[in-house]
């Protein structure tokens, strides 16, 4: 079985009133390759007539963002002309590629009613031949993501990308990656199937599991070994996982606030292209959610 090499836990750097916290990249950790960056934003209730979320229109270059509404709504729009409003259970996908402006903020019915909110959003590295590909975003709802039965029965894996016990997730990746997310019951327990050549991506949403014999808590990544194709996780307490795993790009990383390149050059270059509007007009998208 996979060893586990460490567990990181995420470190609280909270956003105006939204509870945010970040295991990776973490003191310990810079990166699980191609796997950058994630934020857990909650859970946490908003109450009625609140802000909804901060994340007005801002730009990206050189990767892609996945984000998991775990519960709540978020409305999306960017200078691509794509436009969603994606429920509870559901996923969003873009390509930032060669660069896009885009907006994630609360529909008006969020900030006028409150309730539950819980988001996760991962940064996905590009190779260096894909940086500059075409934009593009995939909006998926909670029915049309599978939700495949695990562990007897007593848990679900529901698949975004790649392929699992024969059936193909709706996101055709760039890359090979795959990226789903677990649920498992109190006393379940999974094998799960990955090459030695692809490096695992996996931290607790919610839950204790254990790993190669290691309790880990919820809100920790853990950090596995390359020396096998298979590990087991097993339920503690009812628990809920985000479990991807690729094929490490070993590129350099070179990275300045929303642009992630491999040279400081490029970076330089994503600047002044966005200053220059090349990543499209941005000026509408403060409305989105309206």
């Amino acid at each position: 079985m996979r060893t586990v090499l460490a567990v990181h836990p995420a470190q609280r750097d909270d956003i105006a009133d939204l509870v945010t916290r970040r295991p990776l990249p973490g003191p310990d950790v810079e990166q699980v390759d191609p796997f950058l960056f994630l934020n857990h934003h909650g859970p946490q209730v908003y109450p009625p007539d609140n802000h909804g979320l901060p994340f007005g229109p801002h730009p990206h270059r050189g990767f892609e963002t996945v984000t998991f509404i775990l519960s709540g709504s978020l409305a999306h729009h960017d200078s691509g002309g794509h436009e969603s409003v994606i429920e509870a259970g559901g996923v969003q996908w873009m390509t930032a590629g060669s660069g896009l402006v885009h907006a994630e903020l609360s529909p008006d019915a969020f900030k006028r009613d409150g309730g539950p909110l819980e988001i996760l959003q991962l940064w996905l590295n590009l190779p260096p031949p894909l940086k500059m590909t075409a934009p593009a975003y995939t909006g998926l709802q909670k029915a049309d993501i599978p939700a495949l039965s695990i562990a007897a029965g007593n848990g679900t894996l529901n698949l975004i990308a790649g392929e699992f016990g024969g059936e193909t997730g709706p996101i055709k990746p760039l890359t090979e990656v795959f990226m789903a997310t677990v649920e498992l019951k109190a006393g379940a327990k999974t094998a799960l199937q990955v090459g030695r050549e692809r490096n695992v991506f996996l931290y607790v949403v919610a839950g204790r599991i254990d790993v190669d014999g290691v309790t880990v808590d919820k809100w920790h990544l853990v950090e596995l070994s390359n020396d096998d194709d298979t590990f087991v996780v097993g339920a503690i307490d009812d628990a809920l996982l985000l479990y991807g795993h690729a094929e490490p790009i070993g590129a350099p990383v070179v990275a300045r606030g929303p642009f992630v390149m491999n040279t400081d050059e490029e970076i330089q270059q994503a600047i002044a292209d966005y200053r220059s509007g090349k990543f499209g007009d941005p000026s509408a998208l403060g409305k989105v959610g309206a």
